[in-house]
């Protein structure tokens, strides 16, 4: 037995690229996005209501990875990138239906003569990510307060985040995109087989920008230097 899915909705987000983005949702409060419903989707009536929520659910697609296929088993970051666990103890992109779920803070609901927006924060999805369903967050069965997952109990460690002079004077008047790559930089998007090596330099694509970066060794703790911010070409 088979099913169509189709597409409700369209993500605009400031992650333009897979790395650097949060494997969660709601762990980088400054990233923003949209969620452009496409017709006959986008009629005012659907989303009657929706307003009064706080916070939704996105059923989505991880598009970029239907046509790599699946594994039984995968290495979650969590872990160290090395121990393998089965692919449905995880949240891992690559899966049989390459379905995921996430929750977002709603902020807004923005009703014009031809889109019907949803102004996200919180979310967790890269530029041009198809949305299957959108649902209410419902906290007093949504959030179960005894629930536990040995593997991730808690947030990974932040590690500081600084910025090199020239990415200073970059940045300077831009408080809102200074906290977007300080909170996702924190986050160490590093892969997680990597080690950490001083001479290497990482880049990403936050909003219209490249950041790149390095990590430093000082008094025996790991920091990130933002070294680069600069337009997209």
């Amino acid at each position: 037995m088979k099913f169509d899915v189709t597409p409700i909705a369209f993500v605009q987000s400031c992650y333009k690229e897979k790395f650097a983005t949060p494997r969660q949702p709601g762990i980088v409060s400054a990233a923003t996005g949209v969620v452009a419903l496409v017709p006959p989707f986008n009629d005012p009536d659907s989303v009657d209501g929706l307003e009064n929520c706080s916070h939704i659910w996105l059923q989505f697609i991880f598009h970029q990875c239907i046509d790599k296929g699946w594994k039984a088993k995968v290495r979650p970051p969590r872990l160290g990138g090395n121990k393998k666990m089965g692919v449905f103890a995880t949240r891992a992109t690559h899966r049989p239906n390459a379905i995921g779920m996430s929750v977002v803070k709603l902020d807004r609901v923005e009703i014009t003569k031809e889109e019907v927006l949803l102004h996200v924060s919180g979310l967790d999805l890269i530029d041009g990510t198809p949305v299957i369903d959108i649902k209410p967050y419902i906290p007093y069965s949504d959030a179960i307060s005894d629930a536990h997952y040995p593997f991730a109990q808690q947030a990974p460690k932040h590690i500081p985040v600084h910025f090199c002079k020239a990415a200073k004077e970059s940045l300077e008047n831009k408080v809102k995109l200074k906290n977007l790559i300080s909170q996702v930089l924190s986050q160490d998007p590093r892969p997680a087989f990597h080690k950490i090596d001083e001479n290497r330099v990482y880049g990403a694509k936050l909003e219209d920008q490249n950041i790149t970066w390095t990590y430093q060794l000082v008094d025996g703790e790991y920091s990130i230097e933002v070294k680069t911010v600069e337009p997209t070409k």
